[in-house]
């Protein structure tokens, strides 16, 4: 009565918490998504989760299906890793680089759990930020780069990750606190405070301030999150980051946040690799188990 894609449909939705972006994790629409919860509630003769609550509250023969699958679906992807080993043989080098200050968060537990199970993968992690890593990549320097800021070259695709929101972090006290959504203008008699990276690799400069036209009065950098977050938090600046990489700030109540205007900036995060590797087994994997670590771990991010 219960198979493998309701078990898949229920996780996803828990995780997601709510119809459409666990449709979007599963890839089916949401009519077929809540036709296939109906279908399986009807052969269970039971509700498997209460509608119209958000987050949504599974009743008690949900939460048991839930449990079956947090049993078997880490079961069913482990074996498909050692068959897919024990076909191709692969072992390999996925050398990393990063373009993404914060993204340590996320890929660090992301390769942690690939290496256990590609232990023969030889692996290595670099930052971009001091030299051109797609050229490396094109050139077999690199195997995979972490990046917001596509740029078409031949024999490279980029693999979304995941989509987020770029938000401004301010101090409580701030004057920009009682806005709903900040203005580009806003920004002109602040002093934005970014990682030490090009302009054009930023967000806010990308999205926000450049369309607009808009400058900021100052620029202050900080090489570490939390070193932004502390200045911001002191009234010394404001700093546009990530949603997932502030969230845990935002509920100690250490900082606030707003929207980069009546529409927020959404941005999203690739792996950028060359194209004769996109069916290798064990890079398959790594992007995989990337996408699952970051949605198990991020707050505020969706399918991309």
């Amino acid at each position: 009565m219960v198979e493998l894609r309701h078990l898949k449909t229920l996780a996803a939705l828990r995780d997601a918490g709510s119809l459409v972006e666990a449709a979007e994790r599963v890839h089916l629409t949401q009519s077929a998504l809540s036709h296939q919860i109906k279908d399986l509630e009807e052969r269970l003769s039971c509700s498997l989760f209460i509608r119209k609550t958000k987050p949504i509250c599974f009743t008690s023969s949900g939460q048991r299906l839930l449990a079956l699958a947090d049993d078997v679906l880490p079961m069913i992807r482990n074996a498909e890793r050692d068959i897919a080993r024990l076909a191709g043989g692969e072992a390999g080098r996925l050398n990393i680089c990063i373009e993404c200050h914060s993204c340590f968060e996320w890929l660090m537990p992301t390769i942690d759990h690939f290496r256990q199970h590609w232990p023969e993968v030889e692996m290595d992690l670099s930052s971009g930020f001091s030299f051109q890593p797609l050229p490396a990549l094109a050139r077999g320097d690199l195997d995979l780069v972490i990046t917001s800021d596509p740029e078409t070259r031949n024999g490279i695709i980029y693999i979304p990750l995941f989509s987020y929101e770029s938000v401004l972090a301010i101090a409580k006290q701030h004057r920009l606190v009682a806005r709903r959504y900040i203005h580009a203008e806003d920004l002109s008699q602040e002093t934005l405070i970014t990682y030490p990276v090009d302009h054009g690799k930023l967000d806010i400069f990308n999205h926000f301030l450049d369309p607009a036209g808009i400058d900021p009065a100052e620029i202050r950098t900080a090489e570490l999150t939390v070193m932004i977050l502390q200045l911001v938090a002191s009234g010394r600046g404001v700093s546009a980051l990530p949603n997932w990489a502030i969230h845990e700030y935002l509920e100690r109540d250490y900082i606030a946040a707003r929207p980069l205007g009546d529409k927020g900036v959404w941005c999203t995060l690739y792996a950028a690799i060359r194209e004769d590797q996109k069916s290798s087994e064990f890079m398959v994997d790594f992007l995989n188990t990337a996408k699952e670590v970051s949605f198990r771990n991020l707050s505020g991010i969706k399918t991309a």
